[in-house]
């Protein structure tokens, strides 16, 4: 790999790891403030919001100037998100920001690897990505719960800066504690070398409103979409990685759920059990990026019917000694899917548009998923559903979505085959170059 993948990997890391210690932190927040349930678990889809709403503009933006620098920017958003939060704005709008800056961020990490590496070792770097990922995941929950505890946080507390008055409680020490972290991953973001990719430049004319110049790239953002829902390989790819992202950015929640009410945990009891997915998740992803490649990814998706099974399994554990290793089985699972499928997705994109451009439409498809079903799973906590309920109608809809991709694809086998060939055929070329 060459140097700047281990710079990306560096900032990924910590802006990861503020990212998911600070839903902990912000869940803590709301349930300290006495908000109901269904507000706690609608941080996820107020996260995923603005990944929907900017898709359009977020790619070309990514395209448009040096990533590192991009990274950078959609940093400092975040510290606004969290600075936000400690003035009073309320919780859930001020998650909305940070999500902001995450939205911004990520077609920039992603398309910077098909900048900086060859195809070839994309499903390689996609490993190291993703397993890098699920460790920040697991170190960020971990940090977040232990930040909000008592123990740490009496110490935070205790900590008096002159002239500063923005912290009350444990999970506002937690949240300004994070700000500091962000600004590490800030700085890594400024040693992100140029990859020598012409950029893309947004158009604009001088003489038009800013806004009228962003809404021009709503037509070439709705043919990118198209284009790789058109693609016999882009759309199952696709619709497999955008469902598991969905099942993923809510299981966070739902496993905080689960084990207060399955186990009786606090927040930083629980959070543990966030971080034991992620284990599971990182090791699916490594073996994946050791043994999987692009024109084998289609193959891994029956373990997307799987996860749903396992999810409505959850309800059935009442003992943390067997919810350790189910929920390593659960989150392998997860990673052994989506490492080959991103893979691929990200090849196709590449090929039929730029690397900004297919991961910006690749962040819009997932996030809508997570938006909905976080949508769907407060809903159904809003209409009286316990935790348990609403969990089992949530394992339903996801394995009964993953069996219809399936059905796509077999379609797709029967009518298509020639072109699938075609398409299979560039990815084992591109897989030995």
């Amino acid at each position: 790999m060459k140097r700047g993948f281990y710079t990306i990997m560096s900032a990924q890391f910590f802006s990861s790891l503020a990212d998911n210690a600070l839903f902990v932190a912000a869940v803590e927040l709301l349930r300290t403030g006495g908000a109901p349930e269904w507000q706690r678990a609608a941080l996820v889809p107020m996260f995923a919001l603005f990944y929907v709403v900017l898709a359009p503009f977020v790619g070309a933006f990514a395209d448009a100037l040096p990533k590192g620098k991009v990274m950078f920017v959609s940093n400092a958003i975040k510290v606004v998100g969290c600075l936000l939060m400690l003035t009073g704005l309320h919780p859930l709008l001020a998650y909305a920001v940070v999500g902001l800056g995450a939205a911004a961020y990520s077609p920039a990490k992603y398309g910077i690897l098909t900048e900086l590496l060859p195809p070839s070792q994309l499903v390689k770097a996609n490993g190291w990505i993703e397993g890098l990922t699920i460790a920040s995941i697991i170190l960020g929950v971990l940090l977040g719960g232990q930040l909000v505890g008592a123990t740490v946080s009496a110490h935070l507390l205790a900590f008096d800066l002159p002239g500063v008055e923005l912290v009350d409680n444990a999970a506002e020490s937690a949240i300004l504690s994070l700000v500091l972290v962000y600004a590490l991953a800030a700085w890594f973001n400024t040693r992100i070398p140029h990859t020598g990719v012409e950029m893309r430049p947004l158009r604009h004319d001088p003489a038009r409103s800013v806004l009228a110049s962003a809404l021009e790239l709503l037509p070439d953002f709705w043919r990118c979409n198209r284009r790789l829902w058109n693609d016999r390989l882009g759309q199952i790819s696709l619709a497999t990685t955008t469902l598991f992202w969905g099942v993923s950015g809510n299981l966070r929640y739902i496993v905080l759920a689960w084990s207060a009410a399955a186990l009786g945990y606090s927040t930083t009891q629980a959070s543990a059990l966030v971080g034991v997915v992620a284990i599971g998740t990182a090791v699916g992803a490594v073996v994946a990026s050791m043994h999987m490649r692009l024109d084998l990814a289609t193959r891994v998706m029956p373990l997307g019917v799987a996860m749903g099974l396992l999810v409505i399994l959850m309800n059935f554990i009442d003992n943390v000694w067997l919810a350790v290793p189910f929920l390593i089985a659960l989150g392998g699972l997860g990673g052994f899917l989506v490492v080959p499928m991103n893979a691929l997705l990200q090849h196709r994109g590449h090929n039929l548009m730029g690397a900004g451009r297919s991961i910006a439409v690749q962040n819009f498809n997932e996030q809508a998923c997570i938006l909905g079903l976080g949508a769907f799973y407060s809903l159904s906590t809003l209409l009286g559903l316990s935790a348990f309920g609403a969990i089992t109608a949530f394992g339903v809809v996801v394995a009964g979505a993953m069996w219809l991709i399936q059905l796509w694809h077999v379609h797709n086998c029967r009518h298509h085959r020639e072109e699938l060939e075609h398409l299979l055929q560039i990815a084992r070329q591109d897989t030995h170059h």
